[in-house]
């Protein structure tokens, strides 16, 4: 897996986990529109290079420009929105991106070679969709898990507190409810 989306996964996961919302926080557009700014820009400029290319070197450029743009304003787009939705659409629209890319870069070949290329474009893509797809899977499930858990941990705190009557009872109902349904 490449480091940028090792990155956007890690970042998926501690995210995620933390249940933070960044897209109530209003430095948080500003970053997101300055992504796409930026991502914009970088692509102009990057098209404006391969100017003096051509042939399927110059389409090969633009793709590269595109992927990369794609790239930035996904991870930008998944970091304003702050949800694991996100992050995870980010990675499927990256992958479709760089597999474009890929599919110019086998254009410019003939024969097997252009075949190879491009079963090895599809092969990348599929892998990159389904490593999305799992790591949403195991973030679900461990998020889910979490749940579980402090659910079961509530019950037998409660259960604990049948031993006690009145006064002693409400107070440790109450440090139950307070230790196992705070705010997440």
């Amino acid at each position: 897996m490449k480091m940028p989306h090792m990155l956007l996964l890690l970042g998926a996961a501690l995210l995620w986990a933390g249940h933070a919302r960044a897209g109530a926080v209003p430095d948080a557009k500003n970053a997101y529109e300055q992504g796409r700014q930026a991502a914009a820009t970088n692509y102009k400029n990057a098209v404006a290079q391969c100017g003096s290319i051509a042939g399927n070197p110059h389409d090969l450029c633009v793709a590269e420009a595109k992927a990369a743009q794609v790239q930035a304003e996904e991870e930008a787009r998944a970091a304003y929105e702050n949800t694991l939705k996100a992050y995870t659409r980010a990675r499927m629209r990256i992958a479709a991106a760089n597999y474009d890319r890929d599919k110019t870069r086998c254009a410019g070949l003939t024969g097997n070679d252009k075949d190879v290329c491009m079963e090895q474009a599809k092969a990348t893509r599929i892998a990159a969709e389904a490593d999305a797809k799992a790591d949403k899977k195991t973030i679900e499930a461990r998020s889910e898990a979490r749940e579980d858990k402090q659910k079961a941990a509530y019950h037998v705190a409660l259960e604990k507190c049948d031993a006690f009557a009145g006064a002693a009872k409400d107070q440790c109902v109450a440090q139950a409810k307070a230790a196992y349904t705070a705010p997440r």
